[in-house]
């Protein structure tokens, strides 16, 4: 505080001489050598004629030369820079460490739900679990490639992964036979599978709930990374000349006066940087409208179709799938030897389970079955962050000039002249159209690289309020209807062909989420109550892969009980 208060009355006393002659360089030298300006023998001992001087003019004698005024002007733009930096570190930190983490949860997310399809077949389906691996993996390797931006179609690849699939259970429940299929058939089969429907409309199901969902988290994780990328770009502003001048005729100007504790009255601050990121300035209105939209896209991502909940459900809709093609095996096998003829088949192959349980197990435990930290939650907490920086380049140059450069109020300041107790010229606005008569800074045009930045925002924001995002609050339960075993969604888009009229009470299955359930092993106890009846019930639907007829025939029982449930 002492220090502090020195300073002051030092200042009191420089400006109580006004901008006249200075009356030595020695505190200029001291400045000058303590910012590392440029070596000190560039500095005047004692103030001389500044003739060779074009912006700090002055009729007296001054401690600035031509060399000091150009170091001066790179030094002004650094510090602008610094201080643009510094104001945005908080708001970039806050973006790019929360664009890491929902990255890293989709990632870990996405191996999760792939290991519980895997345990499920290992467990459950042993006998096909080995043919039904690569299916999976490529599986979510493309819902992988999707949520990260890759061009690729969600119809597509839920649509392939029925396709392969189709021949694996054909071979193993629909068909059972000593040896497997033919390349050749089991082709035909992949080929005939949309026709025969032998999943029923399971599969045009999950297109719709991994479209629905997939595509608001891909479109989040891209406005994260666009955002980083806007204040990357803002941060590293091109300062015009007129700028560049303005900048060190209010930071540097009155140095070589040997005012070096001197600062700009606030009106003058105001002037000089409103004109200086005038161009920044436009960038204000579509920021505000890109955190009101990623706001609303993050309070509609939840629900029936978040991705969380669908992809740690993906295994139960693979379970259900198989059930209806063992249950309609007999008209399915007659449907196939109508399209590809008798089964040729080979010699089979020895069928094991090579997925490792134990694999990405301790990765998988920082999904807490005590946390209460969820992905909305999570987004929750981000947008409430993010919220504090709507406004935040509409403002940028009245923060800066009031928390950095300018004077406080009631203090002697420099309005680029002289030291003054108030600055007496127009104070314009923010933004491109208000710099007209700006008296500091003339702004002509516009700036390529700030129009770039906004078009991009202008497409992420069509993208963030896209009308095919469906309305989530409208989907918190799925019902089994009378069309078939699968969950069939509660919405006002579903019609009849979606097997949706279903009458009586159908069985309401619980939402998974991650922090629902995550075993330190996953083995079959764990993958067996996947169907949960509204008195709170659990139909066994697992032993499949079991060598025993009571095994069989107990599944086929309980299949039948879930046949019967979603018919009734």
């Amino acid at each position: 505080m002492a220090g502090k208060g020195l300073g002051l009355v030092v200042l009191l006393l420089l400006a109580a001489r006004g901008a006249g002659e200075p009356r030595g360089c020695e505190a200029v030298r001291k400045v000058f050598q303590l910012r590392q300006l440029g070596p000190l023998r560039g500095v005047p001992d004692s103030p001389r004629a500044g003739v060779d001087l074009q912006v700090c003019t002055s009729k007296n004698p001054t401690c600035c030369n031509k060399k000091m005024e150009e170091r001066y002007q790179t030094a002004a733009k650094q510090d602008i820079q610094q201080v643009l930096q510094t104001s945005s570190a908080t708001l970039k930190f806050l973006i790019s460490r929360n664009a890491a983490a929902f990255q890293e949860t989709f990632e870990t997310l996405i191996r999760l739900a792939e290991n519980y399809t895997s345990t499920l077949f290992c467990n459950a389906y042993r006998n096909m679990a080995a043919e039904a691996a690569t299916r999976i993996q490529e599986f979510f390797t493309d819902v992988g490639l999707f949520i990260f931006g890759t061009d690729i179609n969600t119809e597509e690849f839920v649509n392939r992964f029925f396709d392969n699939l189709f021949p694996v259970v054909y071979n193993h429940i629909i068909s059972p036979g000593q040896t497997d299929v033919s390349l050749e058939y089991a082709e035909c089969l992949r080929m005939a599978r949309r026709d025969i429907r032998p999943f029923g409309n399971i599969p045009k199901k999950v297109i719709g709930q991994m479209g629905r969902s997939l595509l608001p988290s891909r479109t989040f994780l891209q406005a994260l990374n666009l955002g980083i990328e806007v204040i990357n770009t803002t941060d590293h502003l091109h300062f015009s000349k007129d700028c560049s001048r303005a900048l060190l005729r209010m930071q540097y100007c009155p140095h070589c006066q040997g005012l070096t504790l001197s600062k700009p009255c606030m009106g003058y601050c105001l002037n000089v940087i409103r004109g200086c990121l005038a161009y920044m300035a436009e960038v204000d209105l579509h920021w505000q409208a890109y955190t009101q939209s990623l706001e609303e896209l993050s309070s509609a991502m939840r629900g029936t179709y978040d991705i969380e909940h669908v992809l740690l459900n993906f295994h139960s809709v693979v379970n259900d799938a198989l059930i209806q093609a063992r249950v309609h095996g007999p008209e399915l096998s007659e449907q196939v030897n109508k399209v590809c003829g008798p089964p040729v088949r080979k010699p089979a192959q020895s069928p094991s389970c090579s997925f490792d349980q134990n694999k990405d197990n301790e990765g998988l435990k920082m999904f807490s079955r005590d946390s209460e930290e969820t992905l909305a939650n999570r987004r929750k907490e981000f947008i409430s962050h993010l919220r504090l920086y709507r406004a935040f380049y509409g403002g940028l140059a009245d923060q800066l000039c009031g928390n950095e450069l300018a004077a406080a109020d009631g203090l002697l300041c420099w309005n680029g002249e002289d030291v003054v107790r108030s600055y007496t010229l127009r104070v314009v606005g923010s933004g491109i159209k208000a710099q007209f008569g700006n008296p500091e800074v003339k702004v002509k045009g516009t700036d390529p690289v700030i129009n770039q930045i906004i078009d991009k925002l202008k497409h992420i924001i069509q993208l963030l309020q896209s009308k095919s995002f469906p309305k989530y609050y409208n989907w918190d339960l799925r019902q089994t209807g009378s069309g078939g075993s699968v969950d069939e969604e509660i919405s006002g888009d579903c019609d009849d062909e979606d097997g949706c009229g279903g009458s009586g009470i159908g069985e309401v299955k619980r939402v998974m989420k991650i922090t629902d359930w995550v075993p330190d092993k996953m083995n079959l106890s764990d993958v067996k109550q996947i169907h949960q009846t509204n008195d709170g019930s659990t139909l066994d639907t697992t032993g499949v892969g079991s060598t025993t007829m009571a095994d069989y025939m107990t599944f086929m029982l309980m299949s039948l009980v879930t046949l019967f449930l979603s018919l009734w």
